[in-house]
């Protein structure tokens, strides 16, 4: 199932409804505008940006158990913390030199450091996977299976040559967002199965984003 909202500049009237254009977002460079247009291209400072190392195993390990915590009760958490102290003084350490120097030959490639474990972890997994290496004992703890049950999953792909996209849920429970936005309309696309009601949850974006434009214009927000 797959649903659609549309929020577009509108010469006439304002109007409220799914697919329907209802509030100008931007027509030039005003400052009070909600978005404005660039004179930069998009990825033009790319080649320049610094790239971003490969985060110490410690600090992912770090980062995890602190997303950990306020999910998990007293001895699951000492649970997953004893596999966390295992996976990394043992096969995690050697993943990890393994990830490192596959990074050192591939210079054009990037990893994200900031406050992110999710990405660090999955390509320890895959290099094990693809080494023939055993599963650790870390990636078969439910807390780790839980925290990447991700209920919405979001991607974008902003370009006046793109018109429609849609991006898929990663679980069955799940919401698959494509949204995008543009110099003078925003907009998603909300797909599902058939357990989840998209149009429901696109009806909860629809006030959410006019909430907020509400606010921008110094309104009261209706409840």
């Amino acid at each position: 199932m797959m649903a659609r909202l549309l929020l577009r500049a509108w010469p006439r009237d304002l109007a409220v409804g799914l697919a329907a254009p209802c509030r100008t977002l931007s027509a030039g460079f005003e400052p009070g505008q909600y978005l404005q247009r660039s004179i930069v291209p998009t990825m033009h400072f790319q080649d320049s940006l610094p790239r971003l190392p490969i985060p110490k195993l410690e600090d992912t390990m770090r980062r995890y158990l602190s997303a950990q915590k306020p999910l998990l009760d007293d001895g699951q958490f000492r649970k997953t913390e004893e596999l966390c102290k295992n996976f990394e003084n043992g096969i995690g350490k050697k993943l990890h030199e393994q990830l490192v120097a596959q990074d050192k030959q591939n210079k054009h490639t990037s990893y994200i450091s900031g406050q992110g474990f999710d990405r660090h972890l999955f390509a320890l997994r895959n290099l094990a996977k693809a080494k023939g290496i055993a599963l650790p004992e870390l990636y078969l703890d439910p807390a780790y299976k839980q925290i990447n049950h991700n209920i919405l999953s979001t991607s974008t792909l902003s370009s006046p040559a793109v018109n429609l996209g849609g991006f898929a849920p990663v679980v069955p429970d799940g919401f698959g967002i494509g949204y995008a936005v543009h110099n003078n309309w925003i907009g998603c696309n909300v797909s599902a199965y058939q357990s989840r009601n998209a149009r429901e949850f696109l009806q909860c974006v629809e006030k959410a984003l006019e909430d907020m434009f509400d606010a921008f214009e110094g309104k009261a927000i209706k409840t």
